[in-house]
């Protein structure tokens, strides 16, 4: 039974992360044969100030001007 964990920043609209899962789950039936009963895909979202790129957070990146604007 394969298991997919897909974690991401909050924001995208819950049709997009429904139709993901759905897609997940039908590519790993196809790739590896695992009859698509089987696959078990979940997605966690994490709020922008809990995930971190080095010592700056999504949330504070997002905050600042775009170089070149």
């Amino acid at each position: 039974m394969p298991i997919v964990h897909i974690s991401l920043v909050e924001g995208r609209s819950e049709a997009a992360v429904k139709a993901c899962v759905k897609a997940v789950a039908v590519t790993v039936h196809e790739t590896l044969g695992a009859p698509l009963q089987s696959v078990r895909v979940y997605a966690t979202q994490v709020p922008s100030m809990h995930w971190a790129m080095g010592a700056h957070t999504k949330d504070e990146t997002a905050a600042q001007p775009q170089r070149g604007a």
